[in-house]
């Protein structure tokens, strides 16, 4: 399993939501550019960036960050927020993004989306499905910034999609997301269980190490972590394993 660190902007600041709420917003010192340095030189070889005023408003206003940190070399890019038209998602990959995050188009649009994997292909695209569970425990779709609560179950949009080769998933438990709760275990199991043919991404609750060892136990291709990462709660020495290419000290 790979740790993927991520950077939320907001107003081209760094910002952590706690459970997608955007009045319970903790800002933070470093800027993006810092902040990616540091996942390099910690030995990322994939940086998750969202654009958090896209998700919720669906205009890029951080557009230009993003541009800026794709430029600099190092890390690959996947990035979101905003994404809403084919010709958004080409100009965020011809600013150099490796991947393109998709949220609430591909619940609202899954006919539009799904021509962009002929367009784009597999490997370019990430579907980002936030989700909360039901009574019963199913995972139910949120969208629009986690704001909008759809009926629509994780494993059925998922399914929707494998006719068009979808490969990334990166599924959020909008409940753990920035609460340092740790992850959602049970999700991800049944995640690999269903599609053990998609890479999953986890997200959402990573606390310490050891989330991120039992998380890899799951068999999910990747881990997102961001407000554990900045508050240095997990040590240089103890993210080794996760990132292939780490040179330590960073």
């Amino acid at each position: 399993m790979e740790l993927i660190p991520a950077i939320d902007l907001r107003n081209g600041t760094v910002v952590r939501l706690l459970q997608g709420d955007f009045d319970q917003e903790t800002r933070y010192e470093l800027s993006p550019d810092a902040l990616f340095n540091r996942y390099a030189r910690a030995g990322a070889r994939w940086v998750h960036v969202v654009d958090l005023d896209g998700a919720r408003d669906g205009q890029a206003a951080n557009r230009s960050v993003v541009a800026g940190l794709a430029a600099r070399g190092g890390p690959s890019i996947q990035s979101g927020g905003g994404l809403r038209s084919s010709r958004s998602v080409r100009s965020l990959l011809a600013s150099g993004v490796g991947r393109a995050v998709l949220g609430s188009v591909a619940v609202a649009e899954p006919g539009e989306v799904m021509e962009w994997f002929g367009e784009f292909g597999s490997d370019s695209l990430v579907l980002a499905l936030d989700v909360r569970l039901d009574p019963a425990g199913v995972p139910r779709v949120a969208t629009h910034g986690w704001r909008e609560q759809s009926s629509l179950s994780l494993w059925d949009l998922v399914r929707r999609y494998l006719s068009v080769g979808l490969r990334h998933v990166l599924c959020t438990d909008v409940s753990r997301d920035g609460a340092l709760t740790g992850p959602n275990l049970g999700l991800y199991r049944e995640a690999m269980a269903r599609f053990p043919g998609i890479a999953w991404q986890a997200s959402g609750g990573v606390r310490d190490a050891a989330d991120l060892k039992a998380l890899a136990e799951t068999g999910v291709a990747a881990a997102i972590s961001g407000k554990a990462l900045i508050e240095g709660r997990i040590t240089h020495e103890e993210l080794q394993p996760f990132l292939p290419d780490a040179s330590f000290p960073a």
